[in-house]
Protein backbone atom coordinates (compact mmCIF):
# COMPACT_ATOMS: atom_id res chain seq x y z
CA UNK A 1 0.00 0.00 0.00
CA UNK A 2 2.84 2.41 0.96
CA UNK A 3 4.88 1.23 -2.08
CA UNK A 4 1.49 2.48 -4.13
CA UNK A 5 1.16 5.72 -2.80
CA UNK A 6 4.60 6.73 -2.50
CA UNK A 7 4.47 5.84 -7.09
CA UNK A 8 1.56 7.52 -7.40
CA UNK A 9 3.15 10.99 -5.67
CA UNK A 10 6.11 10.68 -7.96
CA UNK A 11 4.03 9.73 -11.02
CA UNK A 12 1.50 12.51 -10.10
CA UNK A 13 4.23 15.07 -10.40
CA UNK A 14 5.10 14.22 -13.76
CA UNK A 15 1.62 13.78 -15.29
CA UNK A 16 2.38 16.98 -17.62
CA UNK A 17 4.33 14.74 -19.67
CA UNK A 18 1.45 12.76 -20.86
CA UNK A 19 -1.00 16.13 -21.37
CA UNK A 20 1.36 18.58 -22.99
CA UNK A 21 2.95 18.93 -26.11
CA UNK A 22 7.12 19.17 -25.18
CA UNK A 23 8.57 22.34 -25.63
CA UNK A 24 11.52 23.98 -23.89
CA UNK A 25 13.09 20.85 -22.13
CA UNK A 26 16.60 21.33 -20.41
CA UNK A 27 18.74 17.74 -18.72
CA UNK A 28 21.70 17.86 -16.96
CA UNK A 29 23.99 15.31 -15.76
CA UNK A 30 27.09 15.43 -13.18
CA UNK A 31 29.49 13.33 -12.24
CA UNK A 32 32.42 13.07 -9.29
CA UNK A 33 34.99 10.54 -8.42
CA UNK A 34 37.96 10.33 -6.78
CA UNK A 35 40.12 7.30 -5.95
CA UNK A 36 43.68 7.25 -3.63
CA UNK A 37 46.10 4.49 -2.93
CA UNK A 38 48.94 4.31 -0.69
CA UNK A 39 48.89 4.52 2.74
CA UNK A 40 45.26 5.42 2.47
CA UNK A 41 42.78 3.66 0.13
CA UNK A 42 39.32 5.50 -0.82
CA UNK A 43 36.83 5.53 -3.17
CA UNK A 44 34.18 8.04 -3.46
CA UNK A 45 31.01 8.22 -6.62
CA UNK A 46 28.45 10.88 -6.84
CA UNK A 47 26.30 11.15 -9.51
CA UNK A 48 23.27 13.84 -10.28
CA UNK A 49 20.74 13.86 -13.11
CA UNK A 50 18.88 16.91 -12.91
CA UNK A 51 15.72 17.67 -15.68
CA UNK A 52 13.59 20.65 -16.18
CA UNK A 53 10.38 20.88 -18.33
CA UNK A 54 8.22 24.50 -19.03
CA UNK A 55 4.82 23.03 -20.80
CA UNK A 56 2.27 25.79 -21.85
CA UNK A 57 0.16 24.49 -18.47
CA UNK A 58 2.62 22.97 -16.43
CA UNK A 59 6.38 23.59 -15.61
CA UNK A 60 8.26 20.23 -14.11
CA UNK A 61 11.51 19.58 -11.87
CA UNK A 62 12.52 16.13 -11.72
CA UNK A 63 16.24 15.12 -9.93
CA UNK A 64 18.28 11.90 -9.56
CA UNK A 65 21.15 11.53 -7.00
CA UNK A 66 23.56 9.14 -6.05
CA UNK A 67 26.03 8.70 -3.74
CA UNK A 68 28.93 6.18 -2.57
CA UNK A 69 31.89 5.72 -1.04
CA UNK A 70 34.36 3.16 0.42
CA UNK A 71 37.43 3.61 2.35
CA UNK A 72 39.87 1.98 4.86
CA UNK A 73 38.70 1.36 8.20
CA UNK A 74 40.61 0.14 10.88
CA UNK A 75 39.83 -2.42 12.85
CA UNK A 76 40.08 -3.52 16.72
CA UNK A 77 43.00 -5.12 16.10
CA UNK A 78 44.92 -2.56 14.23
CA UNK A 79 44.29 -4.23 10.97
CA UNK A 80 42.58 -2.50 8.30
CA UNK A 81 39.85 -3.56 5.80
CA UNK A 82 37.96 -1.55 2.74
CA UNK A 83 34.46 -0.83 4.05
CA UNK A 84 31.94 0.98 2.49
CA UNK A 85 30.92 3.81 4.47
CA UNK A 86 28.35 5.75 2.47
CA UNK A 87 25.65 4.70 0.20
CA UNK A 88 22.54 6.97 -0.86
CA UNK A 89 20.34 7.53 -3.32
CA UNK A 90 17.49 9.91 -3.72
CA UNK A 91 14.92 10.38 -6.37
CA UNK A 92 12.29 13.33 -6.71
CA UNK A 93 9.04 15.08 -8.96
CA UNK A 94 7.63 17.97 -9.00
CA UNK A 95 4.81 19.36 -11.28
CA UNK A 96 3.88 22.90 -11.33
CA UNK A 97 0.20 23.59 -12.32
CA UNK A 98 -0.11 27.37 -13.68
CA UNK A 99 -2.99 29.28 -12.90
CA UNK A 100 -4.37 32.90 -14.85
CA UNK A 101 -1.21 33.96 -14.12
CA UNK A 102 1.65 31.61 -14.79
CA UNK A 103 3.65 32.70 -11.89
CA UNK A 104 1.12 31.41 -9.57
CA UNK A 105 1.09 27.77 -9.50
CA UNK A 106 -0.19 24.41 -7.37
CA UNK A 107 2.09 22.14 -7.23
CA UNK A 108 1.86 17.92 -6.55
CA UNK A 109 5.58 16.89 -5.38
CA UNK A 110 6.72 13.13 -4.56
CA UNK A 111 10.27 11.78 -2.93
CA UNK A 112 12.22 8.63 -2.20
CA UNK A 113 15.35 8.24 -0.35
CA UNK A 114 17.19 5.40 0.90
CA UNK A 115 20.32 6.30 2.55
CA UNK A 116 22.31 3.44 4.37
CA UNK A 117 24.15 5.00 6.89
CA UNK A 118 20.98 6.71 8.32
CA UNK A 119 18.64 5.91 10.76
CA UNK A 120 15.90 5.46 7.93
CA UNK A 121 15.70 2.64 5.58
CA UNK A 122 13.92 4.80 3.51
CA UNK A 123 11.79 8.30 4.24
CA UNK A 124 9.37 9.28 1.14
CA UNK A 125 7.68 12.32 1.22
CA UNK A 126 4.18 13.48 -0.88
CA UNK A 127 2.73 16.75 -0.88
CA UNK A 128 0.95 19.37 -2.71
CA UNK A 129 0.03 23.16 -2.31
CA UNK A 130 0.71 26.62 -3.38
CA UNK A 131 3.97 27.53 -5.60
CA UNK A 132 5.13 30.88 -6.62
CA UNK A 133 7.54 32.37 -8.61
CA UNK A 134 8.28 36.00 -7.26
CA UNK A 135 10.07 36.54 -9.60
CA UNK A 136 12.14 35.87 -12.53
CA UNK A 137 14.67 37.76 -15.21
CA UNK A 138 17.67 38.17 -16.83
CA UNK A 139 20.01 37.54 -13.88
CA UNK A 140 17.93 36.18 -10.90
CA UNK A 141 15.33 33.82 -9.98
CA UNK A 142 13.18 33.17 -6.47
CA UNK A 143 10.56 30.77 -6.41
CA UNK A 144 9.32 28.90 -3.47
CA UNK A 145 6.35 26.51 -2.92
CA UNK A 146 4.68 24.81 0.55
CA UNK A 147 1.77 23.02 1.21
CA UNK A 148 0.60 19.97 3.59
CA UNK A 149 1.69 16.55 3.15
CA UNK A 150 2.42 12.81 4.57
CA UNK A 151 5.93 11.35 4.83
CA UNK A 152 6.44 7.47 5.01
CA UNK A 153 9.26 6.33 6.97
CA UNK A 154 10.77 3.30 8.67
CA UNK A 155 13.53 3.83 11.28
CA UNK A 156 16.83 0.78 10.75
CA UNK A 157 14.93 -0.61 14.04
CA UNK A 158 12.11 -1.60 11.06
CA UNK A 159 9.82 0.40 13.34
CA UNK A 160 7.15 3.14 10.97
CA UNK A 161 7.41 6.36 11.33
CA UNK A 162 5.14 7.84 9.32
CA UNK A 163 3.15 11.20 9.87
CA UNK A 164 1.64 14.04 8.13
CA UNK A 165 3.78 16.94 7.52
CA UNK A 166 4.14 20.91 6.11
CA UNK A 167 6.37 21.01 3.53
CA UNK A 168 7.59 24.15 2.40
CA UNK A 169 10.75 24.77 -0.26
CA UNK A 170 12.51 27.77 -2.07
CA UNK A 171 14.96 28.28 -4.90
CA UNK A 172 16.88 30.88 -5.26
CA UNK A 173 19.24 31.05 -8.98
CA UNK A 174 21.86 34.19 -9.49
CA UNK A 175 23.58 34.55 -13.11
CA UNK A 176 26.83 36.12 -11.64
CA UNK A 177 28.58 36.20 -15.38
CA UNK A 178 28.11 34.84 -19.00
CA UNK A 179 29.87 31.72 -17.08
CA UNK A 180 29.13 31.66 -14.06
CA UNK A 181 26.10 31.04 -11.84
CA UNK A 182 25.27 30.27 -8.22
CA UNK A 183 22.24 28.12 -6.96
CA UNK A 184 20.43 27.92 -3.59
CA UNK A 185 17.72 25.28 -2.69
CA UNK A 186 15.92 24.78 0.82
CA UNK A 187 13.44 22.30 1.97
CA UNK A 188 12.15 21.16 5.27
CA UNK A 189 9.48 18.84 5.85
CA UNK A 190 7.92 19.57 9.53
CA UNK A 191 6.15 16.00 11.01
CA UNK A 192 5.07 15.23 14.71
CA UNK A 193 8.09 13.14 14.96
CA UNK A 194 10.60 14.54 12.90
CA UNK A 195 11.93 17.23 10.71
CA UNK A 196 14.13 16.53 7.74
CA UNK A 197 16.02 19.41 6.03
CA UNK A 198 18.03 20.10 3.18
CA UNK A 199 19.96 22.98 2.28
CA UNK A 200 22.18 22.69 -1.34
CA UNK A 201 24.56 25.95 -2.49
CA UNK A 202 26.32 25.27 -5.26
CA UNK A 203 28.09 27.71 -7.79
CA UNK A 204 29.23 26.39 -11.70
CA UNK A 205 31.66 27.79 -14.09
CA UNK A 206 30.98 27.18 -18.15
CA UNK A 207 33.98 25.06 -19.56
CA UNK A 208 32.13 25.43 -22.97
CA UNK A 209 28.66 25.32 -24.23
CA UNK A 210 27.78 21.62 -22.90
CA UNK A 211 30.49 21.33 -20.09
CA UNK A 212 31.02 23.17 -16.38
CA UNK A 213 32.43 22.45 -13.42
CA UNK A 214 30.53 23.02 -10.06
CA UNK A 215 31.06 23.22 -6.28
CA UNK A 216 28.56 22.28 -4.46
CA UNK A 217 28.04 22.06 -0.41
CA UNK A 218 24.94 20.01 1.04
CA UNK A 219 23.54 20.00 4.54
CA UNK A 220 20.68 17.17 4.93
CA UNK A 221 19.64 17.57 8.90
CA UNK A 222 16.71 15.04 10.59
CA UNK A 223 15.43 16.20 14.07
CA UNK A 224 15.28 12.81 15.41
CA UNK A 225 17.81 9.94 14.81
CA UNK A 226 18.66 6.81 16.46
CA UNK A 227 21.35 6.82 19.19
CA UNK A 228 25.09 6.96 17.59
CA UNK A 229 23.58 8.44 14.61
CA UNK A 230 24.77 12.45 13.97
CA UNK A 231 21.49 14.21 12.86
CA UNK A 232 23.65 16.48 10.39
CA UNK A 233 25.01 15.06 7.18
CA UNK A 234 27.57 17.14 5.27
CA UNK A 235 28.93 17.08 1.56
CA UNK A 236 31.07 18.79 -0.22
CA UNK A 237 31.18 17.59 -4.13
CA UNK A 238 33.60 18.65 -6.94
CA UNK A 239 31.63 17.64 -10.03
CA UNK A 240 31.69 17.84 -14.03
CA UNK A 241 28.63 18.68 -15.43
CA UNK A 242 27.21 18.11 -19.09
CA UNK A 243 24.16 19.69 -20.52
CA UNK A 244 22.78 17.00 -22.53
CA UNK A 245 19.72 19.69 -23.94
Amino acid sequence: MKKTLIASGLLLAGNAFAQEEVKPFTMDGELGFIATSGNTETTSLNAKLSAHQELEQWSNDFLFEGLYKKDDVTLDDDTSESQTTAQKFFISGQGNYKLANPDHRLFAFGSYEDDRFSSFNYQSTVAAGWSQKLWDNETTKFEYSIGPGYSFAETSEGEDADSFIVRGALGFNWKISDTATFKQTMSTEVGEDNTKSKSISSISAKINSSLSMKLTLTFDHNSSVSEGTEKLDTQTAATIVYTFF
